[in-house]
């Protein structure tokens, strides 16, 4: 699968298995089925787990210890998680087990992919993986579904698990030897988590581009920092591109053609200036982070895995998130990035000493507070993530009397970007008020094509503001607009850089 094929199921695409997988998938079922008939102590097969490891089950209890193993990890905490993640979390899990590594049976698979299919999302509570020995609770929450354990939302309505599977015409599972491990033990959990703010932070990175421009515009800044000649030396991939994407959103700016000569700044503030320098180092970094997890996606992460060609089967630590937590935390340090230059360029509009625009953007300021405030509000947000920000993937607890003892924090490390861009998609929302309100002064003056079609955008919801008025509702409307991607749509995709080719 590409990046591509993941944030289309994160939005809402159907997926489903090539039929070419069954055949695989059945191989790696038999072999399960003849390590059970040799009788010889396997981990996870026919043993307990974990530091119970040295504790050979019988097989006439093989059914009744991967239920156990289900139930019993089924010990998480916290709100349930977002539908559209625990639908990826889903389709990860899918993705992994039709390898043919697992020992599942078909049956099982096909399950799986019936849910999907037919809007059954377990209820998974969001907090109890430290990110090693697999997402154990949450996956458990998933899989208890699956044997009519537990509650599934189905229409946006919550049932008990074996109502909605009864109701959708399927059968809650009896698992077989190894299925209850195989499901409940891997990174998928993790990884969801960390893609659906990777495809979130595409938006808000594209969204900035867009606001960062507007500010530059309003604030009568150059476009001669956008010079390719410029990004060519330096030679990054993601500032050459980010450099581009500005110098195309600004080009045909009247704005801007009014001050190319006779103006006597030499230099703009570095929130302006130096827009391709940050905002491109973000792009590397978000790319880097896309690599990993389109990676690890694709990837088989349970254990112990089969290897049906030789019968065996292998125990080792696929199972271990430090790649996704890695990838968390180089996500969390772009989008501080991406929410600290866009408050600056906020402030900046904000000071007439600065910006050369009336103090607080608003006409009379003195009786009218203006955008004061709502650029206070992008300041906290900002601080709140930066806070947010200390890398995930240096702590680590042992866990599991000790047998566990180095764990990768990946599944709160992802988990907490949801939130972080939740917050910055409120401070590019603000910028895009502030920017827009900006260029209004300039009138008649226009902006360039494409960010003249933004701030058209934004004008139907959110009139200019003359004399002081509440100002959240304005923000959330602007918020809608970003996060919907209609900002970046409005600006043109076509202009700007993406992370799933």
């Amino acid at each position: 699968m590409t990046l591509r094929g993941w944030r289309d199921i994160y939005r809402g695409a159907m997926p489903t298995l090539d039929p070419a997988c069954h055949a695989v998938i059945e191989r790696s079922a038999a072999a399960v089925a003849a390590i059970i008939a040799k009788g010889v102590p396997v981990y996870g097969i026919n043993t307990g787990f974990g530091k119970l490891a040295n504790v050979h089950i019988p097989p006439a209890d093989l059914a009744t210890l991967q239920r156990n193993i289900v139930l019993s990890h089924s010990a998480g905490a916290g709100a349930p998680m977002p539908v559209p993640v625990a639908r990826l979390m889903m389709a990860l899990k899918l993705a992994s087990l039709s390898q043919g590594a697992s020992g599942v049976r078909l049956e099982t698979v096909r399950l799986l992919e019936a849910l999907l299919a037919r809007g059954l999302t377990p209820i998974v509570p969001c907090q109890g993986s430290v990110g090693a020995s697999g997402d154990l609770a949450p996956l458990a929450h998933m899989s208890a579904t699956m044997i009519g354990v537990g509650e599934m939302i189905v229409d946006g309505k919550v049932l008990p698990a074996a109502t909605a599977l009864a109701d959708a015409g399927l059968q809650p599972l009896s698992l077989g030897a190894k299925e209850g491990l195989a499901l409940l033990n891997g990174t998928q959990f993790s990884t969801a988590y960390a893609l659906a703010a990777l495809f979130e932070c595409e938006t808000l990175f594209q969204s900035a581009l867009v606001t960062g421009a507007l500010s530059t515009d309003a604030a009568r800044g150059s476009d001669a920092p956008f010079d390719p000649r410029i990004h060519r030396l330096r030679r990054h991939r993601g500032q050459i591109d980010t450099a581009d994407a500005l110098r195309g959103l600004m080009a045909g700016s009247a704005i801007r053609a009014s001050h190319l000569v006779g103006d006597e700044r030499v230099q703009d503030p570095y929130c302006l200036r130096c827009q391709p320098q940050v905002m491109g180092a973000v792009l590397d970094l978000l790319r880097q982070a896309a690599a990993t997890l389109e990676t690890e996606a694709n990837g088989v992460t349970d254990n112990p895995l089969i290897f049906p060609e030789t019968g065996e089967a292998l125990s080792g630590g696929n199972f271990h998130a430090e790649p996704v937590a890695f990838a968390a935390d180089v996500i969390a340090l772009a989008i501080c990035e991406i929410g600290s230059l866009a408050e600056r360029r906020i402030a900046m509009l904000v000071d007439p000493a600065l910006s050369g625009l009336p103090a607080f953007l608003t006409p009379r300021p003195g009786l009218n507070s203006g955008f004061m405030i709502p650029q206070v509000t992008a300041a906290a947000l900002v601080s709140e993530n930066k806070q947010r920000a200390y890398p995930a993937s240096v702590d680590s607890i042992p866990t599991s009397a000790n047998q566990e003892d180095h764990v990768s924090m990946a599944a709160h490390g992802a988990r907490r970007l949801m939130d972080m861009a939740d917050n910055i998609g409120t401070v590019i929302a603000i910028e895009l008020l502030a920017a827009a309100q900006g260029c209004d002064f300039h009138r008649p003056l226009a902006s360039s094509p494409p960010l003249e079609a933004v701030r058209i955008l934004l004008r139907r919801e959110v009139p200019h503001l003359d004399e002081d008025r509440a100002l959240h509702p304005d923000q959330q409307a602007a918020t809608r607009m970003i996060r919907s991607r209609a900002v970046v749509e409005a600006a043109g995709l076509d202009r700007l850089p993406t992370l799933c080719a």
